[in-house]
């Protein structure tokens, strides 16, 4: 009966990624299919990646910068507008704009024999316009989740850790249980590694 309820479990983890990504790739073409009107499966999944690509393409032409900051400029004086479409805007540029935040792992010392840390992630390493010159602002996600906390943290309690953005994102989002080396959380002070 053990080997039997081992055989499922098994069984459990391996279809149950495979049939929880099927399932959201299916809903997702067929809400944009929806949306769209369009009678073949997956062409409007399709013609929004070609949409996306092209709006991404026309806005990095010098032609329709212009275009871009006029409309930016006219987002920024609604007020609850200027909230969403700033913190949309923000949010992507951090993951996979030209001003990438989350690229900086780090792990935070919460006390002072260092023995509880948090994995996060330095998204400014300057806090001075605030007044507190020798903090660093610490982004740390929360697992099986899409949200997070900012801490403001003193340089001196921050490492940086010697893995890639992705693999500590990775980390962190699971709960702990993806691959991270755990040798890459006993790196060096952040505070001498900072590069501005």
């Amino acid at each position: 009966m053990r080997r039997l309820l081992g055989y499922f479990a098994r069984g459990l983890v391996l279809l149950a990624p495979l049939v929880v990504t099927v399932w959201v790739c299916w809903l997702v073409f067929k809400n944009v299919d929806g949306w769209l009107g369009l009678p073949i499966p997956g062409a409007g999944f399709v013609a929004t990646l070609v949409l996306i690509t092209v709006v991404g393409f026309l806005g990095s032409n010098l032609l329709t910068r212009s275009a871009v900051n006029l409309l930016e400029r006219l987002m920024g004086r609604l007020p609850f507008v200027r909230l969403l479409y700033g913190s949309t805007k923000d949010l992507l540029n951090a993951f996979v704009g030209e001003k990438r935040r989350f690229d900086k792992p780090v792990s935070v010392d919460l006390g002072p024999d260092g023995g509880v840390r948090l994995v996060g992630f330095v998204t400014q390493e300057s806090l001075a316009h605030l007044g507190m010159s020798e903090y660093v602002a610490v982004y740390c996600p929360h697992s099986y989740n899409f949200s997070g906390q900012l801490h403001l943290v003193l340089a001196t309690r921050v490492r940086a850790l010697d893995v890639a953005s992705a693999d500590a994102m990775a980390f962190v989002v699971s709960g702990g249980v993806s691959g991270l080396v755990p040798a890459a959380l006993s790196t060096g002070e952040y505070a001498t590694v900072r590069t501005s």
